[in-house]
């Protein structure tokens, strides 16, 4: 005969839901429910919630960085961006995202390819900061020159991070490119793709670098 009462614990999800619970709560209490009346002992479904916690801990770490930002920004973190720019003297758009330009890339090249991002640093923080550059020294901008600021400012991030990340040993790109060049006979390790990766970073840095400062150039004479 087939145990139907550890669907009781899908009762509990709607009944959560419906009467509006905290929703980590009503989900916590509805895995225990079920565990329980799966016959389970309690000391294994906290063992095993646990584990499906640490494996998949990478998946729901964006679950807790996208509240703590949409919080930060609601309570005025890019209007606090803004007055810290307003209030630096020399600051422009383009020697702001060179600087985040070289911190991307150092930061990924030491692995911590994590510690900054679109959702993250960017959209918060950077792109803001830009902004705000850029209409301390030119005026209010219009909406296309003010969206170019924001893309620039991404695209910043991916060379930091597409460049940076390669210095790093233990990257799965590095053991990509390994694995394509012994594909034709190129046998090279990871360390030697590393070093290899620097004079290549460099330059990213020194062409977007650039590329920046013609931006700033270009904002010179005036919003277009």
């Amino acid at each position: 005969m087939i145990d139907y009462w550890p669907l009781l614990g899908i009762a509990v999800v709607v009944v959560g839901f419906a009467l509006r619970f905290n929703p980590l709560l009503v989900v916590a209490v509805a895995a225990i429910a079920t565990g329980l009346l799966g016959h389970m002992p309690f000391e294994r479904v906290l063992g095993t919630l646990g584990k499906g916690f640490n494996d998949n801990r990478n998946v729901t770490l964006i679950y807790i960085v996208l509240p703590v930002i949409g919080l930060l920004e609601r309570y005025g973190l890019q209007q606090r961006a803004r007055t810290i720019i307003a209030e630096m003297r020399g600051a422009t758009t383009g020697r702001l995202l060179i600087a985040y330009l070289g911190l991307r890339q150092v930061l990924s090249a030491l692995g911590l390819t994590s510690v900054a991002g679109h959702a993250q640093t960017v959209r918060p923080l950077v792109a803001p900061m830009a902004v705000a550059a850029a209409e301390k020294q030119h005026g209010k901008l219009d909406e296309a020159t003010e969206e170019r600021v924001k893309a620039m400012s991404a695209a910043t991030d991916n060379v930091g991070l597409f460049f940076g990340e390669d210095i790093f040993l233990a990257i799965a790109s590095i053991l990509l490119i390994q694995g394509t060049l012994a594909g034709f006979d190129i046998q090279l390790t990871p360390f030697q793709l590393s070093v290899w990766a620097i004079p290549t970073a460099i330059c990213a840095f020194i062409i977007h670098g650039t590329r920046l400062l013609l931006l700033d150039r270009k904002l010179k004479g005036g919003p277009k």
